[in-house]
């Protein structure tokens, strides 16, 4: 398995669709191991594994029409096991055709505004982000206590010499820290699935801006907020939802598209941030920004598709 998985790295290296392979240490943060043996369900709720045999799980009920190709065991920062198959089923089943295409724009203040006028808040988790700051910054100082201690210990005791790992107080506030880090990541993933599944069942053509969110993110006022909108996993999801789906998915440049009036296609000079809503000096028509981006972008996005 190590064999393959270090053929696949190189073949993508290849490809130019990622780095150059790196080693991963059994010591590292997050350990993990594959295999390809035979792995069976027992009942509800419990997988056999080679080497480990019974263990209780979840979810085995959707296991009953595929077949299980390989298993990965891995424990997470967060001190919790994690069990990873890869199933083989059938292709899902073909939404039916609504016959509605819609234009949407990302930001920040909302996630995401259709042509149609609807917007999407933005994922907040405040009082779990607010508590994984607050376990971060105690790990911090137990941790720098903790090298302190073993330094000042080892330093007067030549014979007897103690690790970082011997003190627990700052491994428990390390791995409290990393549980509500997950909540937050698992709250958004989960925000941006009952999302994007919403639009994919609404419209069978969805457009989107391609937009380039490492150059973003170089704007240092605004790079938290672009990273905790998930404008690249929300683009994701959106791809392979429609292909599932059977809906089609189109990506066009984002020039322009809030400058440009949807009423009229005058073209008024850019705007800062800080202006949410303009009137088209050529028709006198009053836009939201983010409605008429929308509109322009979906506009774009049917005359490339003809």
């Amino acid at each position: 398995m190590v064999n393959h998985n270090l053929a696949q790295a190189f073949k993508m290296l290849f490809r130019h669709q990622g780095g150059y392979p790196r080693f991963k240490s059994r010591r590292a943060i997050q350990q993990a191991y594959t295999g390809r043996s035979v792995c069976r369900v027992l009942a509800k709720r419990r997988v056999k594994l080679p080497k480990l045999g019974s263990i209780r799980t979840s979810k085995t009920t959707r296991l009953t029409n595929g077949k299980i190709k390989c298993y990965t065991v891995c424990l997470a920062p967060t001190g919790r096991y994690y069990l990873s198959l890869q199933v083989a089923v059938a292709a899902p089943k073909q939404l039916s055709k609504t016959g509605k295409g819609v234009g949407i724009d990302v930001g920040i203040t909302d996630l995401a505004v259709s042509s149609d006028g609807i917007k999407y808040g933005t994922f907040n988790a405040k009082w779990a982000e607010k508590q994984a700051t607050k376990w971060q910054s105690m790990y911090a100082k137990r941790k720098h206590r903790a090298t302190v201690a073993v330094r000042q210990w080892n330093y007067n005791h030549k014979t007897m010499k103690t690790e970082l790992d011997d003190y627990r107080n700052w491994q428990r506030a390390r791995q409290q820290k990393a549980r509500y880090q997950a909540k937050v990541a698992n709250q958004r993933k989960d925000y941006l699935h009952k999302l994007t599944t919403t639009l994919v069942k609404q419209y069978d053509v969805i457009i989107i801006e391609d937009l380039k969110t490492k150059n973003l993110q170089k704007n240092h006022c605004l790079a938290k907020a672009i990273t905790n909108a998930s404008w690249c996993q929300f683009r994701t999801m959106l791809a392979y939802k429609c292909a599932w789906y059977g809906k089609r998915l189109v990506v066009v440049k984002p020039n322009y598209t809030s400058q440009i009036c949807s009423h009229c296609g005058y073209h008024s000079g850019p705007k800062s941030l800080k202006i949410r809503e303009w009137t088209c000096p050529n028709c006198g028509t009053h836009h939201d920004r983010d409605i008429n981006a929308a509109v322009n972008i979906l506009r774009k996005g049917l005359k490339a598709v003809g």
